[in-house]
């Protein structure tokens, strides 16, 4: 990559992962790099909210790719052991669907998923399965590079790679991830699974593409992890490592211009007017922000992204549940991960992508993490429900969540489904709070509440998120919205290109 080694000083827009952790490797290499956060807190939309003594993840809830966070702290300082404990989420999931058929996926063992697989669904489910997964490997093994662990420059640098032709035929870029489950198998519980992996990045599983198939592969074979205390902890000990290599945080600063002198950016303007001067500006904020409103330019070489950002669907949103429950000895306890799956995914589907209205039967994802950290009363409980949301809107390209008493009728009628699939709540309720896409929008800045920025809609969805590097010299993109995409591995993963984009001072 080509490097500015002559550069110093950095501001960074945002004091989400994606900037922190870019921050960080940044000062470790040298520059002088201050963040500007508009809010009062850092970590984006990686929180732990703790309300009367309970204590919820509202952002992620699960980390796969941990190596991406042990390779980040390893460069930066100490090890990531040293300041965070990980632990095994097993059974990664409890998958539940409403013909009363049910499946555990084992973590970090396909051998063992496999065999749940046989004695929940049969042989052949789990023959399917087995196959899928060999395809998802090879999905992954030929993706990473240039699609995920590199900076993605354009389709021509894609056109001379020497094995581009048997790699399309891996990643199948004309097939949707619904599509390529059909062609292994006919049991819809196994596409409702693979289906769900698709809204990981916000997305419609109908016409995003077959290489999120990848994801599952991810997910089996470096594990899936719980951060003991909830994921703020690891929000907090990024914003401390880079603290302790000489970061200075501005909370409650907003940025409102990404300036520029023709040729390069020169800074950021605060909503005081002062400028801050710069030689590199990294923009962790969404896409469509940085283009639309931070850049108050009409400079042709912005033309092309903003084109390419229009054309971008938004992610979908996200319904959250945040319960307090009381002990009930009669109660069987859940797993770490449940997911209640609907009777008809389609048409959850169609409600919020199509139609932008909330589902009537949503699919429910239920976090119930056995960490005696983030509850202070003994035999308690804090579960985080999420239901997939159309975004927030009150102009009709979305759904208008402001409304409370639809709200409080949406949250009681999740509630209800969740009383119906034999999982009481009422009757042990001790607090209930509710997040809605207007609440996430509010709080984190993300248009319409939208947990991944832009959706991985279709093939050329990869080639329509924000670059790393600007077309402006002097900015780059990272978190959610910009390349490699939304997660905690994929943000962690568009720091580092930046960072070594930039270099050394």
């Amino acid at each position: 990559m080509e490097g500015t080694s002559h550069l110093s000083r950095v501001v960074v827009v945002g004091a989400g992962i994606g900037g922190m952790c870019a921050a960080a490797r940044l000062a470790k290499m040298g520059h002088s790099v201050r963040i500007f956060e508009n809010s009062n807190q850092f970590g984006g939309k990686c929180r732990t909210e703790r309300i009367s003594g309970y204590s919820f993840d509202t952002g992620p809830s699960l980390l796969t790719l941990p190596a991406v966070y042990k390779d980040f702290f390893l460069k930066t300082g100490d090890p990531l052991d040293s300041v965070l404990t990980l632990q095994p989420v097993n059974p990664s999931f409890d998958y539940r669907f409403a013909d009363g058929s049910a499946v555990q996926f084992s973590n970090l063992s396909r051998l063992e998923t496999l065999k749940f697989i046989e004695l929940s669904f049969g042989k052949d489910s789990k023959n399917d399965w087995d196959r899928l997964m060999k395809r998802a490997e090879q999905i992954w093994d030929v993706s990473r590079g240039p699609f995920i662990e590199s900076e993605l420059n354009s389709m021509a640098s894609l056109l001379r790679t020497p094995t581009l032709l048997a790699d399309l035929r891996t990643i199948a870029p004309w097939k949707s991830l619904h599509a390529i489950v059909n062609q292994f198998s006919n049991d819809y519980r196994l596409q409702y699974i693979v289906d769900r992996y698709a809204t990981y990045s916000g997305s419609d599983p109908r016409r995003a593409p077959a290489a999120l198939l990848s994801i599952a592969f991810v997910e089996e074979a470096f594990g899936a992890w719980h951060v003991q205390g909830g994921f703020g902890q690891l929000a907090r000990a990024i914003k401390n490592r880079a603290c302790e290599l000489g970061v200075l945080f501005h909370f409650d600063t907003e940025v409102i211009e990404i300036n520029q002198n023709g040729r390069k950016a020169t800074g950021v303007t605060l909503e005081d007017g002062t400028f801050v001067a710069a030689d590199v500006v990294v923009a962790n904020a969404d896409a469509s922000l940085i283009y639309a409103n931070l850049l108050k330019t009409d400079s042709p070489i912005l033309k092309r992204p903003r084109k390419s950002l229009k054309k971008s669907n938004p992610s979908l949103a996200g319904f959250s549940l945040l319960l307090g429950l009381r002990p009930d000895a009669e109660a069987k306890p859940l797993e770490h991960h449940t997911i209640l799956f609907p009777d008809n995914y389609d048409a959850e589907f169609n409600s919020i992508f199509t139609l932008s209205i909330p589902a009537t039967d949503p699919t429910i994802y239920i976090c119930s993490p056995k960490d005696l950290t983030m509850v202070e009363k003994p035999g308690h409980q804090a579960w985080t429900v999420l239901v997939n949301a159309p975004r927030h809107s009150t102009t009709g390209s979305g759904w208008d969540w402001s409304e409370k008493k639809f709200i409080q009728e949406y949250a009681q009628g999740i509630i209800t489904h969740l009383e119906t699939r034999g999982i009481a709540i009422r009757g042990r309720l001790d607090l209930l709070e509710i997040r809605t896409p207007a609440d996430l929008e509010r709080e984190t800045m993300a248009p319409g509440g939208t947990i991944y920025g832009t959706s991985s809609n279709g093939a050329s969805s990869l080639f329509r998120k924000a670059r790393n590097r600007s077309p402006l010299p002097g900015l780059f993109c990272v978190g959610g919205s910009s390349h490699p995409g939304g997660g905690l591995p994929l943000v962690g993963i568009g720091a580092e290109i930046v960072a070594k984009a930039i270099g050394r001072a």
